[in-house]
């Protein structure tokens, strides 16, 4: 495989792979350099490439597994959180602040939730990947997806609620 032929096939989903690397490793030199690494595996595995029906399904599995090696090795303990997704100079300081606050507490949330949860919420609702090729990247089956995806988005749900509804007593 040429080198023009192997990037039409991996620039499409390169960013979907940092993305994927950013929310298992937080950091995003961490998920820069992870999002580097596996291209280069998958380079290397060019001429193989052509044997696999979804490469996007193949890239992504990869960098999964990428990742949660990292995290076993534990090689990232000392990565610190950055998070600033939006930006946007039009609006008012207290409501940039407040979008900040909300957006560190949800990364919090999504941080405490176990690995295969956050893996399939990060892929159904954040990539929106349809459920086969979540099937296909996690290994997992489809009610266990939709199960762990359901449990996810309930605890996130959860404590956005009690966040918001910190100090306000029902009568």
């Amino acid at each position: 495989m040429k080198q023009q032929a192997f990037l039409e096939k991996i620039n499409p989903v390169k960013d979907k792979m940092y993305r994927l690397a950013l929310r298992l490793l937080i950091s995003k030199e961490a998920a820069e350099d992870a999002t580097q690494e596996v291209i280069y595996k998958l380079w290397a595995r060019k001429d193989k490439l052509k044997d696999y029906t979804n490469v996007e399904a193949f890239a992504m599995t990869t960098t999964k597994n990428y990742c949660l090696d990292e995290l076993k090795a534990k090689k990232n303990n000392n990565l610190r959180i950055v998070h600033q997704n939006y930006e946007n100079n039009s609006i008012s300081l207290q409501t940039e602040l407040e979008v900040k606050d909300e957006m560190l507490w949800i990364n919090q949330i999504l941080n405490e939730l176990p690995e295969q949860q956050k893996i399939v919420f990060q892929l159904r609702d954040i990539e929106q990947l349809e459920f086969e090729e979540i099937i296909e990247i996690t290994k997992m089956k489809s009610t266990a997806i939709r199960v762990a995806l359901s449990r996810a988005r309930k605890k996130i749900r959860e404590s956005l609620t009690n966040k918001h509804n910190y100090g306000i007593t029902k009568n």
